[in-house]
């Protein structure tokens, strides 16, 4: 069973930084392309960013920002945050293909 699992969301203020963290199992992580979605209050789903094959991809937002990483050898994935914005506000999820976990909330405010 493919299961995602995110930790480390939080309440942060403006000009903070946090680390995601999303615990993959079930599937050869390796392999496989992994992506950060997010979804902010009464909005849709939002790419955030993607990596595969060592190569990454951001959405112009978050450019300069954010960075997305992996440790194959621990099967994780990382989104790195920083100089966040309250814009940036929402609940974050990892997703491999259509499987997504149950998020992370991500609080940016003063």
């Amino acid at each position: 069973e493919v299961q995602l699992v995110e930790s480390g969301g939080g309440l942060v203020q403006p000009g903070g930084s946090l680390r995601l963290s999303c615990a993959a199992s079930g599937f050869t992580f390796s392999s496989s392309a992994m992506s950060w979605v997010r979804q902010a209050p009464g909005k849709g789903l939002e790419w955030v960013s993607s990596i595969n094959s060592g190569f990454t991809s951001y959405t112009y937002s978050v450019k300069g920002r954010f960075t997305i990483s992996r440790d194959n050898a621990k099967n994780t994935l990382y989104l790195q945050m920083n100089s966040l914005k309250p814009e940036d506000t929402a609940v974050y999820y990892c997703t491999s293909g259509h499987t997504r976990g149950q998020g992370t909330q991500v609080t940016v405010s003063s």
